[in-house]
């Protein structure tokens, strides 16, 4: 028999810009009455992934809070199951763990560890995790880590499911075979169709969405081409567009952007792909460009509101789940 379809949820990115972890209070109360089911974090660079989300568990217990991402290559073994534990016990079933390689900007040049066997690391974390989060005591000698005989002393009541951050079919495949899903970002609703069909039906599908709360094309064109300029010259997501077939079109942003012409790169970026990748527009329209996402398999929407905390909130607000 077939899977049943995971359930549509309504989530979105946080923390906002602009204000701090302490000024969210106010932040998280008002998505719970404006609809939202989920808060996804992320860790980039900000805010850690799992300190936003302790607030939201006291704050607003009715959310499900989610990562996206934890890289599984930053955290040692002991420290990210006892990281997980805790969570799950500050808000007992509703967490949602998100895991994933991340990239080698991050994990290498940031921290310094070498970004190797990017599929084993994940996969082998996520196996280490089942086994950890279920009380057993770990010795084993995984791929790309070795645990010795480590017990979680911390229970965990309720299994949270674990997500798979994943670009092209072979992690997508992981993401739906030994995960619960999978968590992507940075293609189009349109591309949405392409990865669904490696995860498998009946899984959730969380999408970290680029918004953009605006009318101005030129400023939209401007913003746009500079994130997809940071973005899509990273290995990974240079070869996850390949993959989807954008490999002649983006060719001569990759060639100016090796040579060291950053301006000749974000100037070959078309406008179509900036109206793809980026949703943007008045609240209406960007409502109407989540939905096609959702049309074709996203089940978890989280928007990432580009802009300060006012404006995010307010095109939160406009687009909100209770307002459709």
């Amino acid at each position: 028999m077939p899977n049943a379809p995971a359930p549509r949820r309504h989530g979105i990115t946080v923390p906002f810009d602009g204000i701090t972890l302490a000024e969210h209070r106010d932040v998280f109360r008002e998505l719970v009455d404006l609809g939202y089911t989920d808060v996804w974090s992320a860790e980039s660079g900000g805010a850690d992934a799992f300190t936003p989300l302790v607030l939201a568990a006291a704050w607003a217990p009715e959310l499900r809070l989610g990562t996206a991402i934890i890289p599984a290559y930053t955290r040692g073994a002991m420290t990210l199951a006892s990281q997980i534990a805790s969570l799950c016990s500050a808000a007992p079933g509703r967490f949602a763990v998100g895991i994933g390689s991340s990239s080698n900007i991050i994990v290498e040049r940031w921290n310094d560890i070498k970004f190797e066997k990017p599929y084993q690391r994940v996969r082998d974390t996520v196996r280490f995790l089942r086994q950890a989060l279920r009380g057993e005591k770990v010795d084993e000698s995984y791929e790309t880590f070795t645990v010795r005989g480590f017990k979680l002393s911390l229970p965990v009541a309720e299994q949270p499911p674990i997500l798979i951050a994943a670009l092209r079919q072979g992690m997508l495949r992981l993401a739906g075979s030994i995960g619960d899903g999978a968590i992507i970002n940075w293609l189009s609703a349109d591309d949405v169709r392409t990865v669904a069909e490696h995860v498998g039906e009946g899984k959730e599908i969380v999408a970290r969405l680029f918004v953009l709360p605006t009318e101005d094309r030129d400023l939209v064109r401007f913003v746009g081409r500079r994130a997809i300029a940071q973005y899509l010259n990273v290995p990974v997501y240079a070869a996850f567009h390949e993959w989807l077939g954008r490999g002649d079109m983006l060719q001569p942003m990759w060639d100016a952007w090796k040579a060291g012409d950053r301006k000749a790169a974000t100037e070959a970026i078309p406008d179509a792909l900036v109206d793809d990748l980026i949703v943007w527009g008045k609240p209406s329209a960007i409502a109407e460009h989540i939905e096609r996402y959702c049309a074709n398999g996203v089940t978890t929407p989280a928007p990432a509101i580009l802009g300060n905390a006012e404006q995010a909130l307010e095109t939160a607000r406009r687009i909100a789940p209770a307002r459709s």
